[in-house]
């Protein structure tokens, strides 16, 4: 069952992995089927180099497993996931990590502000990566937390916790989501560093809707 789906899952997993963006089997991953609206997600506490498509577990937005051929159980924070499909019916795959720099704005309770322009593909709505309040890992209080924080923004931080990223088309782009938080952060936390604590200027949310494709392009073909 969507076979297709746990490939890419799974992949996107790994490399999430050898990237360092999520160390010690923290962080997961899912993609949504747009016919079915099934869900295809990671195994909870199982190393990324071992897995395979076979160990993607599928769930329905009940949270009712339909199948782990592995007999692997699904992420603990499976709500998490399926409360974001749940409240961004456009969204069409999830990522969860737990890099360095994201994690530490985090901790801090600190939204990371549109320091550069590349934001605008964010899908934000106040020229911010906001901060979801605290939820304990694996309970419906952290899945509740992001009910609000996941309207405003396709990228976010969770309290104490991690980075979420998700995307409208398929994994691979809310995987680049993911890896763009974690080079702002770090741009932001170099920016602190140099200033000695001074907010460097960020763009506004007007600025960043400006954006369009150059009318000066055209195509001989067209």
């Amino acid at each position: 069952m969507l076979e297709h789906l746990k490939k890419d899952v799974c992949e996107i997993a790994k490399r999430a992995q050898r990237d360092g963006l999520c160390k010690h089997k923290s962080g997961n991953f899912s993609a949504r089927d747009a016919k079915s609206g099934y869900i295809v997600i990671t195994p909870t506490s199982v190393d990324r180099e071992m897995l395979t498509p076979r160990d993607m577990i599928v769930m329905d937005l009940d949270a009712n497993v339909l199948e782990h051929a592995s007999g692997l159980r699904p992420t603990s924070e499976a709500l998490m996931h399926l409360m974001i499909y749940r409240t961004r019916k456009d969204a069409r795959a999830i990522v969860h990590t737990h890099s360095m720099y994201g994690t530490t704005f985090a901790l801090l309770n600190k939204p990371i502000p549109a320091i550069v322009y590349e934001v605008a593909n964010f899908g934000l709505t106040k020229a911010r990566i906001p901060v979801a309040p605290y939820g304990r890992p694996g309970t419906m209080e952290l899945a509740d937390s992001v009910v609000e924080v996941c309207k405003e923004a396709e990228c976010f931080l969770l309290e104490k916790h991690g980075t979420v990223a998700f995307d409208t088309r398929d994994i691979y782009e809310a995987y680049l989501k993911a890896n763009y938080i974690e080079e702002l952060a770090q741009l932001y936390y170099n920016a602190l560093t140099v200033h000695q604590g001074k907010e460097p200027e960020a763009f506004s949310q007007e600025e960043l809707q400006c954006w369009e494709y150059p009318k000066e392009i055209s195509f001989a073909d067209e």
